[in-house]
């Protein structure tokens, strides 16, 4: 079956009520839709630890596809790469306006509101309305496409809503591992979904510790199970190490991290609020593990802990820096700000003011595993802030998004994983990132939308034989 769209944007002069512009245009589809339904890495949907998985229930939640898993839609100020693998466009620009399934009874002036009454399906498919307010998507736009009904809320995070854009839709118990085994999966760094294969770095006796495991992803071995048991050891590698080394006897500080770039950082530093700060640091090449090592000061820094390790009665781990094209971003220590660190020339750093003071809080609730900073595609997240690949700071209402989170969050298309958990109670979770395109419309001209103009915008999605 093939999908097609058309798409109606109305301007309507708000004094008269009379329709000053109209455009029609037809869309693409892209993969969106036909990834969640036919993919299912490590067995997100199955019920497979017994009777504390939670999983959630598909009807009326993501089917029918319209109006769930195709339910909002996203408007873009300039236009998108039309391809059917186009599912998350670069967030240097993000929507300037959105909606979703329902009414929006929030303040947020970017969001407009479905028409409960015209939307509706069609014999063949699904005609969706949504209307915007004269205060609500004015912008320019020259490009729109269909999402969930959960992307369409508040796209990546606003002022009202930052936990649409991550859905859960699983979460597996993890009970019979031993504490040192659920240490290896909150220690991870790296999946490799395609080659079934899980990284894991700690470091212990004055060494990093490599561990290469096998994990069942998309592929199922005859003894294999699917709630984290069977991750089997392929290699080890310990790196002896000189200079670098966690801080502190109780609760040693540092973290390693994916530098996407070839390489994994090691980093371990404790929170200073004046004075120089001292990080130690380590990176080492993925293809041969060859190492280098050193100690950086970084003049006038007041930085936050890079994050935490720690085994004891529980699996613990704290995470508070991300690497996002060759630069170490880690929260400053007033929450007021993020520095910028060039992780190939230490003299160059950037403090990049907020503009207010966060809150500062982990992400994944008060417990004894957190996650403060995380990125997806090429956004970088925090409490109630996020930074673009630019560096331009938005401000968000903060929220508890991840629960029990403790690792960097993984990305497979539109699944996120990630391991965590809270005094003995551990998981494995899966989030499905909302804000997908599942469909493009380029609009052969763009349109602005003005506070002089209410917008209707009618979007038909129909079925039609290959």
């Amino acid at each position: 079956m093939k999908l097609k769209g058309n798409m109606v944007i109305e301007m309507i002069d708000d004094a008269t009520g009379e329709v000053v512009e109209r455009v029609q245009e037809e869309n693409m589809v892209t993969n969106a839709v036909n990834h969640i339904l036919g993919l299912n890495p490590m067995g997100i949907f199955y019920s497979v630890a017994g009777e504390y998985d939670t999983h959630l229930l598909w009807n009326n939640n993501l089917i029918p596809i319209c109006p769930n898993m195709i339910g909002g839609i996203l408007l873009y100020s300039e236009a998108l790469t039309e391809d059917a693998d186009n599912i998350y466009p670069s967030t240097a620009k993000l929507p300037v306006a959105y909606a979703s399934n329902d009414v929006n009874a929030t303040a947020d002036v970017a969001r407009g509101s479905m028409n409960l009454t015209e939307s509706k399906p069609l014999d063949n498919g699904y005609r969706f309305v949504w209307e915007f307010t004269p205060s609500q998507g004015n912008g320019t736009i020259a490009a729109v496409a269909l999402t969930s009904k959960q992307g369409g809320v508040a796209a990546y995070g606003s002022m009202e809503n930052s936990k649409a854009a991550f859905y859960q839709i699983m979460e597996t118990r993890l009970e019979t591992q031993t504490v040192e085994e659920l240490a290896e999966l909150f220690s991870a760094v790296e999946v490799d979904f395609e080659n079934n294969i899980l990284i894991s770095m700690r470091f212990q006796d004055s060494s990093v510790i490599i561990h290469k495991r096998r994990l069942p992803v998309f592929t199922l071995g005859l003894n294999d199970r699917l709630n984290d048991t069977t991750n089997d050891l392929l290699e080890e590698k310990v790196i002896p190490c000189s200079t670098f080394k966690f801080i502190g006897s109780y609760t040693p500080y540092g973290d390693f991290l994916d530098g996407h770039d070839g390489y994994w950082y090691g980093f371990a530093n404790q929170a200073n609020s004046s004075g120089d700060a001292k990080m130690y640091w380590v990176k080492i090449k993925k293809d041969d593990y060859t190492m280098t090592e050193g100690i950086w000061t970084l003049s006038n820094c007041y930085l936050k802990a890079i994050g935490y390790f720690k085994v004891d009665t529980y699996a613990q781990r704290g995470v508070r820096g991300v690497i996002r094209n060759g630069y170490l971003y880690l929260t400053a220590y007033d929450d007021a700000g993020i520095y910028k660190i060039n992780l190939s020339n230490s003299t160059d750093v950037t403090l990049i003011p907020f503009g207010f003071t966060s809150a500062g809080k982990s992400q994944t609730g008060s417990g004894t595993c957190a996650n403060y900073l995380f990125m997806v595609n090429d956004l970088i997240i925090g409490w109630d802030y996020q930074i673009k690949p630019d560096d331009t700071v938005v401000q968000t209402v903060g929220s508890t998004r991840l629960l029990n989170l403790g690792t960097p969050l993984f990305q497979y298309k539109e699944f996120c994983f990630g391991w965590g958990g809270n005094y003995g109670s551990d998981y494995r979770m899966c989030f499905l990132l909302t804000p997908y395109l599942a469909s493009i419309n380029n609009l052969s001209t763009a349109v602005v939308k003005t506070t002089d103009k209410t917008m209707k915008i009618t979007y038909e999605l129909t079925e039609e034989d290959s």
